[in-house]
Order: C-alpha cells, then structure tokens, then sequence
C-alpha cells in the first residue's frame, strides 16, 4: 500500500482559495492527500470542501466549532491524523492561499526520504538573499528582525523559525506531547521548530519564495508577530524534554 503525505491547511473565509489549492496540491503526486481544518467559517469555505469531498477520497475535513488559533487548528488535524488515518508517513503544514508554492511538495518528500529527515522547514531566508514577493519594506523588517531575534533568545540554527511551510515526519510527530505546546498564534511556528530542535531530530530547511495572497485577506498583523515575540521569552525557559514522549 502507498504510504501517504498529508497536506494539513487550516482554513478560515478562504471561499476564494480553497477549490484551487486543493486541486493544485492534489496534482502534484498520487500519493498526496489533503487534510483541511476549518474554523467553522462563515463564508461557506466548508461546503465547498464538503462538495469536493463526496466526489475524492484523497480529501479530508476536520470541522471545528470556533475559530481559536493557528497553534489549537494544526494539533487538532495532526492529532486526527495520527489515530484515524493509516500509512501516513509525513504530515506537511500549508497555508490555503498560494503563498507556499504546491511545486515544492515532491521536492521536500524527496528529501525527507533522501535524507532520512524528521523535519523540513521551507525557508525565506536560508537561500541568497530574502526570498519573499509583495510584502510591504515594513512588514518585511518586522519578520526578519523577528527571525534574528528568535533564533539568538533560543540558540537556534533555524534560520527561519516562523515560517509555516514544513513537512514532518508522522512518527516523530507522534510521539510529541502536544499538550505541552504553549502557543495558539503564529509563535506555534517557533515553538514546534524548537521543540524538534532541542530534542535532536534531523532537520533542514528547504529555500522557498514566500507570494503574498492575491486573494481574501491576510490573517497576519504586527500584533500577531509582537505577540510571538514576548512568548520566545517563555519558551526559551520552557523544559524542552517534556515535548515528547520517550
């Protein structure tokens, strides 16, 4: 039987998004499957999954009764995952709105195999220069900076720590605590990249071009990336062994 990867985005009032991303991820490999959590969105997102759902056993759906995070979406889907679907060998996170470009997925499943990888993390500033499209100067600084000042506060090489294009492998992600994961925003992003980290799995980054949405609107803000900041903070003084079972 073929093992599988599962492609987990979290969804939220991505009507405009959803039907495209799906189809697009699901044509890059036969054994791709996509796994989406929806925050109960009011704009219909669900149903049009539903509808592609009835029609494709490669698509899946969590349906979650309220919108409560990044961090509590991505856990809910991978812990799903784990007990309910068989031959799954890695979990790769996505955002719905093509700002992570689909080509890359055969390519971070090669190297995860190649490589014998627990964790690929696609980054935006591991290649020459900062690989990102139509962000404002502003925002620009404000995420770089944000990176420079993770990876110094927790010792890390990652020189993307707050990226969300990454793929696991399923059986180091199964044996995490996710119980312990502190963080429901867009610090969730550091704080699994340090956890893995700390506990010694394997990982590497992946150069990628980050595209910002052209459609619906963006659930980033500089109170989201502020927010992240304070909690690398605690994390950095957080016992890192009791991320994962032993």
């Amino acid at each position: 039987m073929i093992e599988k990867t599962i492609v987990v985005i979290p969804t939220y009032n991505e009507k405009d998004n959803i039907k495209s991303i799906i189809s697009t991820v699901l044509s890059k490999d036969d054994s791709i499957d996509v796994f989406i959590v929806d925050d109960n969105s009011p704009d219909g997102t669900c149903n049009i999954v539903e509808n592609m759902k009835s029609s494709n056993e490669r698509i899946h759906i969590l349906k979650r009764e309220k919108k409560s995070g990044l961090g509590p979406a991505y856990l809910a889907g991978f812990e799903y995952i784990i007990k309910n679907i068989d031959n799954v060998k890695y979990i790769v996170e996505m955002d719905a709105d093509f700002s992570h470009d689909p080509n890359k997925l055969p390519i971070f499943i090669k190297r995860m195999n190649d490589e014998n990888l627990d964790l690929i993390v696609g980054s935006r500033y591991c290649g020459a220069g900062i690989s990102v499209i139509n962000w404002p100067l502003q925002r620009l600084f404000l995420s770089y900076y944000a990176n420079v000042y993770a990876r110094i506060m927790l010792s890390s090489k990652i020189k993307d720590l707050t990226g969300g294009f990454k793929c696991f492998r399923r059986d180091a992600l199964a044996k995490m605590n996710f119980s312990y994961v502190l963080s429901k925003g867009y610090s969730f992003q550091i704080e699994m990249n340090n956890a893995f980290e700390k506990n010694g799995h394997k990982i590497s980054e992946e150069s990628i071009i980050f595209t910002e949405r052209h459609c619906g609107l963006s659930k980033m803000s500089g109170n989201i990336i502020f927010e992240a900041l304070f909690r690398v903070l605690r994390l950095r003084f957080r016992n890192q062994k009791k991320y994962f079972r032993l």
